[in-house]
């Protein structure tokens, strides 16, 4: 594992500080609505695109810098620490663009990249759907060629800014015949089309940002197939890669965390006494240190692989596994410390920092499911790390 970076990757790091510095506001509003909040963050990622610094890792022919893949992450490193709020096309910037890329005709790369990384354009990805679980090799949404168009039908679920997107990569059944991974395209979805409604899901949180999305004979060109017809899954699969792969930004966002853990425990009481000389207490922060710590130590070696085979394997998976369950046990320090305070909300004038700690805490419940469940990164590294049987 590589523990140091070079002197052109710290420069790197040091130019991207500096237009932080400039550029950053300085203070992040709080949106009082979904769609306040939609269109500032439009506009923060036009003007991190006009600096160059959205999608860095892609080919400078294609409007990235052809960053490294450690550049990249000090990239996402960098935007982090200086909390600046993730971009509005992260779907587009971090999984369409690099599947177009590879994967996408040269018509597809032109009409689309450069629209992805200045937010002209948002995207979704539908490929969940409600009665497939984590397996998404048993989606039922149809595909059938008819002319030169695809006709699609089914519904899809946990479709993230579906309700802003004008474009979304579909995953569809376009072979019923064949089983499972088989038999699945690829395929670009204008959400403009007719046939298409997209139903908000309200989370606890509070947040809207999740949908429902369902599709009633959708008319999709076919010029809009990425790759061959039928081989949707292997693409499928560099869509999956760049969705879990390193983790800069949680590492950062729960060094952060970890730093108001620290600071609670010091100033609140627990049964009475201050909750550092509680023995247990004391015990659960020193884990959550352990495992930020760990957490940093997982990145850098998928960052070691990919410089080394220019690919992540299954330890992106172990990544995932680790730091999604490690914010579980940290915010459940936190709810510890801070007692009956712990779950008041935002508005609740005895809520702890505005009801940050209590947002923050029911995001975290889902990172165990999104971006794939704990339960199959486990089947993953047991298959690919370990090398266990299928059951």
């Amino acid at each position: 594992m590589d523990l140091s970076f070079s002197p052109a990757e710290e420069a790197f790091r040091t130019e991207l500080r500096g237009w932080l510095g400039t550029h950053l506001p300085r203070a992040i509003p709080e949106w009082r609505t979904l769609d306040e909040e939609v269109a500032w963050l439009i506009a923060w990622q036009r003007q991190l695109a006009a600096g160059r610094w959205v999608g860095v890792h892609w080919p400078v022919a294609y409007g990235g810098r052809g960053a490294s893949v450690v550049e990249n992450y000090l990239c996402q490193e960098e935007l982090a620490r200086a909390q600046a709020p993730e971009i509005i096309g992260r779907i587009g910037v971090n999984l369409v663009g690099p599947t177009l890329i590879r994967h996408g005709t040269e018509a597809q790369r032109q009409r689309h990249l450069s629209r992805i990384l200045s937010a002209e354009e948002i995207w979704c990805q539908l490929f969940s759907e409600p009665n497939a679980g984590s397996d998404l090799t048993a989606l039922r949404c149809k595909a059938e060629r008819v002319g030169d168009e695809f006709i699609v039908s089914g519904q899809k679920v946990w479709t993230s800014y579906a309700q802003f997107a004008r474009w979304g990569i579909l995953l569809a059944r376009t072979d019923p015949a064949a089983p499972k991974a088989k038999g699945i395209s690829f395929l670009i979805v204008d959400m403009h089309s007719p046939g298409i409604t997209v139903r908000p899901l309200r989370q606890m949180t509070g947040s809207e940002e999740f949908n429902e999305v369902f599709l009633d004979q959708v008319r999709v060109p076919a010029e809009n197939l990425v790759g061959e017809l039928h081989r949707g899954w292997e693409i499928a699969q560099t869509t999956l890669a760049h969705e879990r792969g390193t983790s800069a930004r949680q590492l950062v966002v729960h060094r952060i965390l970890l730093d108001e853990l620290l600071l609670l425990a010091r100033t609140r009481s627990v049964n009475g006494a201050r909750a550092t000389s509680d023995p247990l207490v004391r015990q659960d922060v020193a884990r959550a240190l352990i495992e930020v710590e760990l957490l940093k130590l997982h990145n850098w070696r998928v960052l070691t692989n990919l410089q080394r085979r220019g690919a992540s394997g299954a330890e992106s998976s172990v990544v995932k596994l680790f730091w999604s369950e490690m914010s579980q046990r940290l915010h459940d320090t936190a709810m510890g410390v801070l007692g009956p305070d712990g779950p008041l909300v935002a508005g609740d004038p005895r809520a702890v920092a505005r009801g940050r700690w209590a947002r923050s805490y029911l995001y975290y419940r889902a990172a165990t499911i999104f971006a794939g469940t704990s339960e199959i990164q486990r089947n993953i590294i047991a298959q690919r790390v370990l090398g266990l049987p299928r059951s």
